[in-house]
C-alpha cells in the first residue's frame, strides 16, 4: 500500500499549474514526458474520440478497479474528457485510509493527457464534494466545476452534471445516505472477494454486484426515478440532452425531446460515455471488451499450440 497518494497528487498539480504556458520545461513533473512502458496490447491503434465521459471512479476505496481503467486510458485519444463526479472517494478516505499505486496511476494517467493536449474538465460529485469550494479553479491543466454545457459534434447542448442534486436520499437525507453507503461497502466487498475467485480460475472480471441490484426491484424503481428526474430537470434548462453518473448505470434513454445519457461508473460496470467527430454517442463497456480480448488471445493461443502439436507428428 501507498501512503503517499495526496501528496505526490498535489505536487503535480502544483508543478504543472507553474509550467510555463510557452512550454518551457521548468517545473513540470519529469513522468509526465516519460515514454509508456512497453505493453504488447498498447501496439493496437489508439481509438479516437472527440468527447469521452467517465464517473464514478471513486479512488481511495478497495472496489476501484483502477488497472481496468489505466488500461482504457491507455487506450484511447480524446479532445476533451470529462470526470463526471465521485472521482476522489472523500466519504471513505476520512474513515481509513487507502490509496494504492494503482491509484497514482489513475492520476498520473489524467494528467499526462491533459499535458499532451487534452481538455479534461473534472465535475465534482457528492463524494468528492470537499473539491466544489473550488470550482472555477484549474489544478495542472485540469478544469474543477460544479456543472458544464457540452457542445457536440451535430450542434446540441447537453447539461453535464454529477447527478446527486436529483437524488432525494442524498439531498434531503444526507445520514441515510452514509448508511446506504456502508451497506454499498459490504456489497462491493462481497464483488471483491467474488472476482478474486474468479481469477483463480483464470476468469475475467464479471460484476456481481450490478447483477444483483439490477434484479433488485427497489433498485430498479429508484433508478427508474432518477432518470425521469434528470431528464425534467434538462428540460427545464432547454437543453438537448443531459449526461451524468452518480447512480452507477450506464444508459441512453430517450424521454420526450431530451436524451439522457449516464456513463456508468468504474467500480461495478466499468463503463465510459464516448461521442465521435460526427456527433454520435455510445457507451463503451471495458469489461466487456476486455473479455472478449481475453477470449480472443485465449483462442490464438490454442490455435498456435494445435499448430506446434501437429508440425510435431510424424509424417
Amino acid at each position: 500500500m501507498n501512503s503517499a497518494g495526496p501528496a505526490e497528487t498535489l505536487s503535480a498539480f502544483a508543478q504543472f499549474s507553474a509550467a510555463s504556458p510557452k512550454g518551457e520545461r521548468g517545473g513540470i513533473a519529469a513522468w509526465l514526458d516519460q515514454p509508456e512502458p512497453f505493453d504488447a496490447k498498447g501496439l493496437r491503434p489508439k481509438r479516437q474520440f472527440r468527447t469521452v465521459w467517465i464517473s464514478d471512479i471513486h479512488l481511495g476505496t478497495r472496489g476501484c478497479n483502477a488497472a481496468m481503467l489505466v488500461s482504457f486510458l491507455r487506450s484511447i485519444e480524446t479532445e476533451t474528457l470529462y470526470l463526471v463526479g465521485d472521482i476522489i472517494d472523500g466519504w471513505r478516505l476520512k474513515k481509513g485510509w487507502y490509496w494504492p499505486d494503482e491509484h497514482n496511476e489513475v492520476i498520473r494517467r489524467i494528467l499526462k493527457m491533459a499535458h499532451r493536449g487534452t481538455r479534461v474538465v473534472f465535475i465534482c460529485g457528492n463524494h468528492d464534494e470537499m473539491l466544489r469550494p473550488y470550482a472555477g479553479l484549474t489544478f495542472g491543466g485540469v478544469e474543477l466545476l460544479l456543472e458544464a454545457i457540452h457542445h457536440t459534434a451535430d450542434g446540441r447542448r447537453l447539461l453535464v452534471v454529477h447527478g446527486d442534486a436529483f437524488d432525494a436520499i442524498v439531498l434531503y437525507h444526507r445520514w441515510l445516505a452514509f448508511l446506504g453507503d456502508k451497506a454499498y461497502e459490504l456489497m462491493m466487498q462481497l464483488n471483491i472477494a467474488f472476482n478474486a475467485v474468479r481469477r483463480q480460475f483464470h476468469l475475467p472480471y464479471w460484476s456481481l454486484s450490478a447483477y444483483l441490484k439490477k434484479r433488485v426491484k427497489n433498485a430498479v424503481q429508484f433508478i427508474g426515478r432518477y432518470e425521469d428526474a434528470v431528464a425534467h430537470a434538462a428540460l427545464e434548462r432547454k437543453v438537448d440532452g443531459v449526461v451524468c453518473g452518480h447512480i452507477h448505470s450506464a444508459e441512453i434513454r430517450q424521454f420526450g425531446a431530451v436524451t439522457y445519457y449516464n456513463d456508468g461508473d468504474w467500480v461495478e460496470s466499468c463503463t465510459a460515455l464516448t461521442e465521435d467527430f460526427k456527433g454520435q454517442m455510445a457507451i463503451l463497456d471495458w469489461a466487456q471488451e476486455m473479455r472478449l480480448y481475453g477470449e480472443t488471445q485465449g483462442k490464438s493461443r490454442n490455435r498456435q499450440q494445435d499448430e506446434s502439436a501437429s508440425e510435431a507428428l510424424p509424417a
